[in-house]
């Protein structure tokens, strides 16, 4: 099965209105966040070297094919996707690409990478422990005693979310002033981690990618669960910032980039997450006779 580049970056407009061998690519191992996320990070640049981008059905998935070349991962294994949506999506990111290959800007294609390589070798309980984890240091958590503003606008904004993550799960969280942060009980622990084990191994790469944006294991779930838009999200990752900025004025150029890489970031994760779940599918309409 094959397809051309226009209808791949119309299906990927498609994707994105949804409700909130060959050439080995050459990308170094890394650290995108070194506290929690570990993933390739691609070179900056690269000269473009095919024409069309297409994807095929393979025994073990979707295959990305760069002219008529297999795309393969950095250690040289084929790249094969799980789903025919994932496909479409990581294939666009390629079709996009002008004269030059920004590797940068290919955040599916990076995830992809990391789920088919695991540079760091993790199963998928330790995906879900280091997620889980990440609630002791928790954005959200965290509050300010002063000055009164901040603090009244921390309250406004990352209560309700709080509130909500508590509701939903049926557990307790709270939050704090303290420097060590609340005290998580082991029961909330217990039942964020069954319900990250609902998630695929592909997909808890992506939640992993998404927390690390946002430093808050509560707003991405928020964010998975359609209780917040990435945009909100992000403002909300960023409420001292946005307070910062109000209050002493905008860098020129330098926060609004810093907020719009921080927007692609967690959208692509977003994204990958989704159409990693085994319910995300491309329907095709059968031909009118």
């Amino acid at each position: 099965m094959w397809r051309s580049g226009l209808c791949l970056r119309d299906g990927w407009r498609h994707l994105l209105n949804r409700p909130s061998g060959g050439p080995v690519v050459s990308v170094q191992t890394g650290t995108d966040c070194p506290s929690l996320f570990r993933a390739y990070v691609p070179p900056a640049e690269r000269k473009r070297f095919y024409q069309n981008v297409s994807i095929t059905q393979g025994e073990g998935g979707f295959e990305i094919n760069l002219d008529h070349r297999k795309l393969k991962t950095p250690q040289a294994k084929l790249f094969t996707v799980p789903s025919e949506a994932l496909a479409i999506a990581v294939a666009t990111e390629w079709d996009s690409q002008q004269d030059t290959i920004k590797f940068y800007t290919m955040h599916l294609t990076t995830l992809c990478n990391t789920s088919l390589d695991n540079p760091t070798q993790r199963n998928k309980d330790q995906l879900i422990r280091a997620a889980v984890k990440f609630l002791d240091t928790d954005t959200i958590c965290y509050r300010v005693e002063e000055p009164e503003t901040l603090v009244e606008l921390q309250k406004n904004e990352w209560d309700p979310i709080l509130e909500w993550a508590e509701r939903r799960f049926g557990v307790e969280i709270g939050s704090s002033t303290s420097i060590l942060g609340p005290s998580i009980p082991a029961r909330t622990r217990e039942v964020l981690a069954s319900h990250l084990a609902s998630y695929s191994t592909w997909a808890l790469q992506g939640i992993e990618f998404v927390v690390a944006q946002l430093k808050s294991m509560l707003l991405t779930l928020g964010l998975l669960d359609l209780r917040l838009t990435v945009e909100q999200a992000v403002l909300l990752s960023r409420l001292e910032e946005e307070y910062q900025i109000q209050k002493w004025g905008n860098v020129e150029w330098a926060h609004d980039y810093e907020l719009q890489e921080l927007r692609a970031r967690t959208a692509a994760g977003t994204l990958f997450v989704h159409l990693c779940s085994e319910s995300t599918g491309v329907k095709h309409k059968l031909p009118q006779e």
